[in-house]
């Protein structure tokens, strides 16, 4: 099937569509109904009636966007009607949802006047936070945007005008600096002088591009004042009218230093570019097809060309979904009362500053592995990249509160951590570590300094003001990879063949001569990244150390354990996975380290699995799991997580709550604990879970994973005498980041 077939089959797949309403309260019993409606709700719509701002309080008001089209200027489409236009709508509303949290009723009226849908969509002020009017002919669109801004109390934002604006405007903040113009200085031309060309026009006049330096053509040519004069153009297209001679597009692309498309494709040709200024650059953003080609605009001339197009299949997408499901994330958040210039310009700023940002590579995977480094073929984030919202949404909620526009203040920096937790529970609970981690910074050695990832880590761990990292690695190689990322920083390296050791390897042979590592092996064991690492912790030069990246779990462990080895009062170590969901945080262990331990080991697994747990700020509820019920089988395998649940509750040092031996699901569904084993000590579900032996632990977190839909946190090192953490192969430099806050914690915890 083509593209059209796949996506009928996709629209109309049980359930037909592509939204629903969900439920965000418990509807279980008789009197969570009768909270949810009668008689329940008359307290809040009394509530309501006395105070309207309440509304933002008891209902879905505040996260709540209306999506409003006639459907006369469907992209690609036209006037196909308010009924036709639903597709899009909903698809909105996706977008809106799935960036940034925010709900969507889509309203599709179907009306021609511009005043039948000013007072249809004004009438619904009580229902929505804000609105976004979507697909409405120009010049009507001008007129309903202006109104509804002028007569409603909420935010009105029309995409199709400001959207690309927007991201156009980004965009070109980071083109100039990267061709070294002046925003002040440049010839901007555009193509097109429908209410995208317009809104692009003049929005690039807010970020600071002269207006007398904008020459703007539609299908006659030139713009000119003698055409206003002859009533020629509209009062849109007159704000933009040049005293320059009449001519046509190729007359106004020459000498101009930035091309701004929003017309029909292919109407540039190479030789038009050619005409340009010196390093000029190109938004050719026709869809499907571009003002002129990607490469053919790259290939017209020698000099730099940076080109941006609406494609997703070349560099540098000019794409609206980095900017309005943000806007208004920022905007409802503080009860703005529009959507202003300032906010607007806050937002494109801030999309460019992003663009200017190491890239995650989780972002970096999603587009096939391709390079992503600020330069001409990387002037704007990709729209998978979930840091945009806690970018932007703060930016535009601060220039709301700064210019007048909020009618409520937020601490910017709680803010961003509200924003996290919506993305993931694991964002919230990271947040919890790093923030204490940034309180006390401590050193942290990356015993694989060389590896790219170790290096872009660092640099994030630096700017982010976590730790001070330690490189092991070849210097000038470090160096070298640094400058190639483009990382403006300097960190610490230590170079096992350029730097003097000896210190080191006299104490990897005092702490090894009796296991067999004579004076001359331990010089040699001292150049390799984690035995020198491990001897920098044991010996106070760094506080904790992270590795694994590039060797195999076990070959990257043995050496910690050989030279730093367990706590006083620990015999074990074990590998800790913090488990992530919507609503529900939960530890399991052992999943990396233990074999097949017995009771003792698992007691020990427990009690340090709960230790960590607190640094999360995460009361530890254990449950000793196996395939029995309090006894329910008794043989050699059930005893053994019966005994140690026994020998932790026994434990004076330990102050949470253990049970078991017992099944996973009795351990955490709440109706199995208090229905069939109300004497459990376990008052609430389980939230450390202590697997049987590795096998267990290994499968039964993976399955947690990818099935539960969790987000998986480790593998954490526990039982350590100094803070270590061994990364698995293959991680990403987030990972790298996390553990680093992690061992961070784990140092100021230790050392106060």
């Amino acid at each position: 099937m083509g593209l059209d077939d796949d996506a009928r089959e996709y629209h109309r797949q049980e359930p037909p569509g592509k939204i629903e309403i969900s439920t965000t309260k418990p509807t279980n019993t008789q009197r969570d109904l009768s909270l949810a409606y009668s008689p329940g709700v008359a307290a809040p719509c009394s509530d309501i009636h006395e105070d309207t701002d309440l509304a933002y309080d008891y209902t879905s008001k505040g996260n709540l966007v209306g999506v409003i089209s006639n459907g006369s200027a469907v992209l690609g489409l036209g006037d196909i009607g308010a009924q036709a236009s639903k597709p899009v709508m909903e698809g909105k509303g996706v977008l809106f949802k799935r960036f940034a949290d925010i709900d969507v009723f889509d309203i599709e009226l179907d009306f021609d006047d511009p005043a039948d849908v000013v007072t249809a969509t004004k009438a619904m002020e009580p229902t929505f936070g804000g609105i976004n009017l979507e697909d409405i002919k120009a010049p009507d669109c001008f007129e309903i945007e202006s109104r509804l801004r002028d007569e409603m109390s909420i935010p009105v934002f029309h995409d199709d005008q400001h959207g690309t604006a927007i991201i156009i405007g980004s965009g070109l903040v980071n083109a100039a600096d990267i061709a070294d113009k002046d925003l002040e200085s440049l010839s901007v031309t555009i193509s097109g002088a429908g209410a995208g060309a317009i809104a692009t026009a003049e929005f690039l006049v807010s970020l600071g591009v002269r207006r007398e330096n904008v020459t703007m053509c539609d299908s006659t040519g030139i713009i000119t004042a003698d055409r206003v004069e002859n009533d020629d153009v509209n009062e849109y297209k007159a704000r933009f009218a040049t005293d320059r001679p009449a001519g046509d597009l190729a007359d106004a692309m020459a000498g101009a230093d930035v091309f701004a498309g929003l017309s029909v494709g292919g109407i540039v040709s190479p030789e038009m570019v050619r005409s340009m200024a010196q390093n000029p650059i190109i938004f050719a953003m026709a869809n499907p097809e571009p003002e002129i080609g990607y490469y053919d605009a790259k290939e017209a001339r020698d000099d730099t060309v940076i080109v941006g197009t609406g494609r997703s299949d070349f560099p540098n997408q000019v794409n609206n979904v980095l900017g309005f499901p943000f806007l208004f994330r920022g905007a409802l958040d503080v009860r703005a009362t529009e959507i202003n210039e300032a906010m607007k310009v806050a937002a494109a700023r801030a999309l460019a500053d992003l663009a200017r940002q190491d890239v995650p590579d989780a972002v970096v995977k999603a587009y096939g592995d391709q390079p992503l480094q600020y330069g001409p073929e990387y002037i704007l984030p990709k729209p998978v990249d979930p840091r945009v919202m806690f970018e932007v949404a703060p930016a535009v909620a601060e220039a709301a509160m700064e210019s007048g526009a909020a009618r409520r203040s937020l601490d910017l920096d709680t803010y961003v951590e509200d924003l996290e937790a919506r993305l993931g529970k694991s964002r919230e609970m990271m947040r919890v570590v790093l923030n204490k981690a940034k309180t006390d910074p401590r050193r942290v050695v990356l015993a694989e300094g060389d590896d790219e990832k170790m290096i872009r880590a660092a640099y994030q761990i630096t700017d982010q003001g976590i730790a001070a990292p330690v490189l092991i690695g070849d210097r000038d190689g470090i160096r070298r990879t640094r400058d190639s990322l483009g990382l403006d920083f300097d960190p610490e390296i230590v170079d096992p063949e350029a730097d003097g050791l000896d210190a080191y390897a006299d104490r990897l042979y005092e702490l090894r001569k009796r296991k067999g590592i004579t004076r001359r092996e331990a010089r040699e064991l001292v150049r390799n990244g984690n035995y020198l690492g491990s001897v920098m912790v044991e010996m106070g030069d760094a506080d904790a150390m992270l590795t694994g990246l590039m060797h195999h779990y076990p070959s990257a462990l043995r050496p910690p354990l050989q030279v730093i080895g367990t706590a006083s009062d620990a015999d074990y170590a074990a590998g800790v996975y913090m488990l992530t969901f919507r609503n529900r945080v939960i530890f399991v262990a052992d999943a990396t380290v233990n074999q097949d331990p017995g009771a003792a080991e698992l007691a020990e697994i427990g009690r340090h699995t709960g230790e960590l747990a607190r640094r999360f700020n995460v009361e530890p509820r254990a449950a000793f799991l196996s395939y029995s019920n309090f006894g329910s089988v008794d043989n050699e395998g059930t005893r053994k997580p019966r005994q140690a649940a026994d020998m932790l509750r026994d434990n004076p040092a330990v102050d949470f709550p253990v049970d078991g031996e017992m099944q996973a699901d009795t351990a955490v569904v709440e109706d199995i604990l208090d229905g069939t084993y109300e004497f459990s000590e376990l008052e609430e579900p389980a939230n450390v879970l202590i697997f049987p032996n590795l096998e267990a632990g290994n499968i039964g977190y993976k399955l947690l994973q990818r099935l539960g839909g969790a987000d998986a946190i480790g593998p954490m090192l526990v039982g350590m005498d100094k803070p270590v953490h061994v990364l698995q192969r293959g991680d990403e430099v987030k990972d790298i980041v996390n553990l680093a806050g992690v061992a961070v914690v784990d140092a100021q915890e230790r050392n106060g």
